[in-house]
């Protein structure tokens, strides 16, 4: 009598987690099966920022390389598996923090507004995201003798945290 229910409740345990949404990672992937190569040329940008382009760009191909086994290449020369294609639409810095007696601000917030599309060998769209919103705060040096220029640490630290995010999605698909 007891042996019929501990097997019935370990039936029931089963059936009860294998409907409930896990998966491996990668698993549910955007990339099709077969995939091997993955080009990711330097992303576009509409804003007049310097270099920021590249470093997202870098970040991005630093963390497909890390995360999966494809190879990435910053060019879609060729022949690659699929093409990711990136614009940085809108970055904005705004000042967080203002003295009023001195009249300066002392930490500021860059805000990154960029769209991706990764597309098949055929063209097909495999993932596409027009709207990832990324921002990251920095603090200013006030005195003019010992300045120092965060913004380009804040940029790499944004770009990071976007390349881990992109990455995520196209790869673990939530």
């Amino acid at each position: 009598m007891r042996r019929p229910a501990i097997f019935i409740t370990i039936i029931a345990v089963f059936l009860a987690f294998s409907g409930c949404g896990y998966h491996t990672v990668g698993s549910a992937t955007h990339l099709p099966p077969g995939t091997q190569t993955l080009a990711v040329p330097v992303f576009a940008t509409r804003t007049n920022a310097y270099r920021t382009e590249t470093v997202m760009t870098n970040a991005v191909i630093r963390e497909f390389a890390t995360r999966t086994r494809l190879r990435v290449t910053p060019s879609d020369a060729g022949d690659p598996d699929a093409i990711l294609h990136g614009t940085i639409l809108t970055q904005t810095v705004a000042p967080l923090t203002y003295n009023s007696q001195t009249q300066q601000s002392s930490s500021f917030l860059i805000t990154m507004v960029v769209s991706v599309t990764l597309n098949a060998r055929d063209g097909r769209v495999l993932y596409k995201n027009d709207n990832y919103v990324f921002r990251q705060q920095y603090q200013a040096t006030t005195d003019l003798p010992t300045f120092l220029d965060e913004s380009p640490a804040a940029v790499e630290r944004l770009s990071r945290d976007f390349a881990r995010a992109l990455v995520a999605d196209v790869l673990e698909s939530f």
